[in-house]
């Protein structure tokens, strides 16, 4: 039986463990080649033999998405190799510090923002074109409820999932009439070591597990996905569309 993604190239950030590692085995599951780029290569070997079990395949990248000249070298060698890139998954993200703002360091600030923002712009600038080159270009970036609540103490974080969040609906709304989909997905509490980082106390076995989240992060990135701009919120298994302040 012909698996939905069969022939397709997925690239996801953040690969090596948590909601990336099991979005990159549940689409090559579903029969896509996964493109996995993070910082750990032992968690990318973890991953490759995974994926090698389910009698699919992927390409390692060992890179520091801090990068901005790795990430343009990525989309070439995607170039070079396949002409396109048919599913972007921007998973890859950094906590930053439990801390009020004033005590926090305007590098600190930086570093949060060079992941979480700053490198999803640059897999967008270089990404797009090979997106374009697919017959249903999909791209999905994992964000947060700290984006809305403006949540207390982790400010650089919600500070740049909420600029993530308008970087993609920019884009969504630059490529609406195009084939490429863009959305955003936010899993919620989910039992990841981020989670365990900033909620010390909280039992972990009361929350989803990475694989059970990802198993809705793959339907977004098929190709009979039509919805763009949006955002899909996990816990409450709702598909959302931004709206201005009341």
């Amino acid at each position: 039986m012909t698996k939905p993604l069969a022939d397709r190239i997925a690239l996801v950030t953040g690969a090596s463990r948590g909601i990336g590692f099991a979005t990159a085995i549940a689409l090559a599951k579903a029969g896509a080649h996964i493109v996995a780029v993070a910082r750990t290569q032992g968690g990318l070997e973890e991953l490759d033999d995974e994926i090698r079990k389910l009698g699919g395949s992927a390409t390692l990248v060992p890179l520091n998405l801090t990068d901005s000249d790795g990430i343009a070298r990525l989309g070439a060698g995607l170039h070079e190799r396949y002409g396109k890139l048919d599913i972007l998954v921007g998973n890859a993200g950094v906590l930053g510090p439990s801390s009020p703002i004033g005590h926090i360091e305007l590098k600190t600030f930086n570093d949060v923002m060079a992941v979480n923002v700053s490198a999803n712009f640059q897999l967008i600038r270089c990404m797009e074109p090979l997106l374009k080159q697919s017959d249903a270009g999909r791209a999905v970036f994992i964000t947060s409820g700290a984006a809305n609540k403006a949540t207390a103490y982790v400010s650089p974080y919600a500070a740049s999932k909420a600029a993530l969040e308008t970087l993609a609906r920019a884009w969504a709304q630059e490529t609406a009439n195009m084939k490429l989909r863009v959305n955003l997905f936010n899993p919620g509490p989910v039992r990841t070591r981020m989670r365990a980082t900033l909620m010390p106390g909280e039992d972990p076995e009361t929350l989803d597990t990475p694989e059970q989240v990802a198993e809705f992060i793959v339907p977004l990135c098929a190709p009979d996905w039509t919805e763009t701009g949006k955002f899909y919120d996990y816990r409450t298994r709702t598909l959302m569309s931004f709206r201005a302040p009341a």
